[in-house]
């Protein structure tokens, strides 16, 4: 499979993106923030850091540039994008994704490791995860606490959008597992269609046994049967 991953100014989850992309067999290659295509990806890749220094409000501007139009026509088409992090707040300040991302509850930084909940595993993005298995998987975000009224709220669970929720290590959805106050203990969603998805979490920091988990490898190898699935529909 063939994977783009954008860079932006001060992006700095690109290469790790890459190194996992790489490490399970796949080739990647980076797409520049100032380009209008993006090739002939498969999928792409919206990665962590801090698009612009994060000087506005996450993402705002990032949102701006020439290659998220060449995004939103790859997803208007169907393909598969992924955002991590900031690639989440990217999203969904480029309107691919409902909702938004803001300060943390408790105005703190956070990094460390966090348990997540897989809410729905027929999607392109958590087909390889077992049922009922809680992901182990690092947080380090300042502003990813999600935000959305209450009737977009109840209409992500009702179309089974959300994807992952936040958890203690037993899978139990609490108050004190949630590490930034996002509404309803969402950690990460997709679109109505299915093909468009953002977490906060890093999957691809624990992607390998020195990490500490190699949960999110799950979430990669979920992407690859995905695109594995259509390709093999397209021929048959």
């Amino acid at each position: 499979m063939n994977i783009a991953v954008l860079q932006f100014p001060a992006s700095n989850c690109d290469q790790d993106a890459i190194h996992v992309i790489r490490l399970l067999g796949h080739h990647s290659y980076y797409v520049w923030h100032k380009d209008g295509g993006l090739g002939n990806p498969d999928a792409v890749i919206v990665p962590g850091g801090f698009s612009y220094g994060d000087y506005l409000r996450c993402g705002a501007i990032a949102r701006f540039s020439p290659v998220m139009q060449a995004v939103k026509r790859f997803a208007d088409d169907g393909g598969l994008v992924l955002g991590i992090c900031n690639g989440f707040q990217i999203l969904c300040e480029a309107g691919l994704l409902p909702g938004a991302l803001v300060r943390n509850r408790d105005l703190q930084f956070h990094c460390e490791h966090v348990f997540l909940k897989t809410l729905n595993s027929e999607t392109p993005f958590t087909n390889k995860i077992p049922v009922g298995k809680t992901l182990r998987v690092p947080i380090a975000h300042g502003e990813g606490c999600y935000f959305a009224d209450e009737a977009t709220l109840d209409g992500l669970f009702a179309n089974h959008q959300v994807l992952w929720q936040y958890c203690d290590v037993n899978g139990s959805l609490t108050e004190t597992a949630i590490p930034n106050g996002s509404l309803r203990g969402i950690a990460g969603i997709c679109n109505e269609r299915r093909n468009v998805a953002g977490l906060m979490p890093h999957p691809e920091r624990a992607s390998e046994e020195i990490l500490g988990s190699t949960d999110g490898r799950l979430i990669f190898e979920s992407v690859f049967a995905a695109l594995q699935n259509k390709a093999t529909a397209r021929a048959a």
